[in-house]
């Protein structure tokens, strides 16, 4: 019978991690973290309903639950905390592809088999990284870090809440499954000093980031243009947006970009986003209200000029036809030693008015977005380049809303398929036409009787 149970405690144990790496592969989104929260033994965590695939569990959701699980849960709370962690850390490291043997959660495993286990596989990643304060304020006590060597000579009281903070360090690369087994005997260390003082607790592991995101493969040359994510996100260089405050000191602008390129002249081309993301680019003269929004960017001994200006301004309209507010970028306006070039947006720079813009390329050559406002103009000695372009001037209440692409839906690739598919169509249905059109003989020629005699009118 013991042999049995073991049996099934694996089975079980295999099972909730097989359940991870499924939602791992159904949940492609990159701002998530898996969480697992579990119990000692002798105690259960309240009913959850399971997140479906492809949902990330937003941090009010899991404040409510939180709200509720601490009732039953003893109040003494492990959080192990780990610089990153994603679900493919489970998924390569857990032993699902292979042997059990090979799994580093060896500890982790153990302490699941034994309690009440909650699993969220994707949490978001704003929720994570406030995971702490949010266990703070259900507590109502302050987090505590503790080494895990100094646990034991703690005094733990059980009748009053306490939070445990031990943090887990992480790094990619060949190194990343030893340091997650050294996390994972940290783990079983903690567990077991306080099964041996006789501490009930609640354990929560989870990360403060993703250990593992997709980046976009977007082509960052010259004269290209397509399609991609609706919503950029901080780079690999890790680069915040653009942020002009309005006069209560909250966003009101944003703006990012992979390139900002002039060009005066045929002569070298100067990227701008460099000093534009570094901050030595000043915002002075950007103004921004309910219907105007004017983003002011100032530079200095650029291009051979002594004073730049990069100015973008957006105009929030009503239109009676689609019923809603559209934010429309009107003008890209360059200012350089007492000069004035003039570019007109398009109409397809626009965006409802609580989106952002996004194009992968908004320039003044192939498919221009930003043309000359007169053929005469100095506008039409400067080349202008912005690749994987994102701008908000309405409606910011935190990061980019989701973007509104100025790549057309209908693209070359989808117009091939599309004909394709209709010749296809058309000759299958021809085809079909021509079966349904064929006929077999109503008489036929008895080789036993007599031979068919066709009269012939001479």
């Amino acid at each position: 019978m013991p042999e049995v149970a073991s049996q099934s405690g694996c089975v079980s144990a295999m099972a909730k991690f097989i359940v991870l790496f499924l939602f791992s592969l159904l949940c492609a989104c990159r701002a998530q973290v898996p969480l697992i929260m579990w119990t000692s033994d002798g105690y259960t965590l309240p009913t959850l309903e399971e997140p479906t695939a492809g949902e990330i569990v937003s941090g009010a959701k899991f404040e409510s639950y939180l709200k509720s699980a601490l009732t039953t849960s003893p109040h003494t709370v492990l959080l192990f905390l780990q610089a990153e962690l994603s679900m493919d850390d489970f998924t390569a490291y857990g032993g699902v592809y292979g042997n059990k043997k090979d799994s580093v959660f060896v500890n982790l495993e153990s302490a699941l088999q034994a309690s009440t286990t909650k699993v969220l596989p994707s949490l978001d990643w704003t929720a994570a990284e406030s995971v702490e304060e949010i266990f703070q304020q259900q507590l109502g006590v302050p987090a505590l870090s503790v080494v895990p060597s100094e646990l034991g000579q703690l005094q733990l009281n059980t009748a009053e809440p306490s939070l445990l903070l031990i943090r887990l360090p992480y790094t990619t690369g060949a190194q990343s499954k030893e340091l997650l087994r050294k996390n994972d005997e940290t783990i079983g260390n903690v567990l077991t000093i306080l099964q041996a003082q006789s501490v009930p607790y609640t354990a929560v592991y989870t990360g403060l980031k993703p250990s593992h995101v997709i980046q976009d493969e977007t082509s960052m040359v010259w004269g290209l243009a397509g399609r991609s994510l609706l919503q950029a996100p901080l780079q690999a260089d890790g680069k915040p947006p653009v942020a002009f405050n309005n006069t209560e000191g909250k966003p009101c602008i944003l703006l990012w970009a992979d390139q900002l390129k002039l060009r005066y002249d045929k002569g070298n081309v100067f990227d701008l986003a460099l000093l534009t993301f570094n901050g030595s680019a000043t915002l002075e003269g950007s103004f921004c209200n309910a219907s105007v929004a004017r983003l002011v960017l100032n530079y200095k001994n650029v291009l051979n000029f002594r004073s730049l200006q990069l100015i973008f301004s957006m105009r929030n309209s009503f239109f009676p036809v689609s019923a809603r507010f559209w934010s429309v970028m009107e003008q890209v306006v360059l200012n350089y030693d007492g000069q004035t070039a003039i570019f007109n947006g398009s109409h397809d720079i626009y965006n409802p008015a609580e989106y952002s813009f996004h194009c992968q390329e908004v320039s003044t050559a192939r498919n221009p977005l930003l043309v000359p406002r007169n053929k005469d103009d100095s506008a039409t000695r400067w080349t202008v380049l912005f690749t994987d372009f994102q701008i908000q001037g309405f409606n910011v209440t935190g990061p980019f809303s989701y973007a509104n692409d100025c790549a057309s839906f209908f693209t070359p690739g989808i117009w091939m398929g599309l004909l394709t598919a209709l010749l296809m169509v058309f000759i299958l249905t021809y085809g079909l036409h021509m079966i349904m059109q064929l006929r077999t003989m109503d008489r036929f020629d008895d080789p036993k009787g007599p031979s068919i005699s066709v009269p012939q009118n001479e």
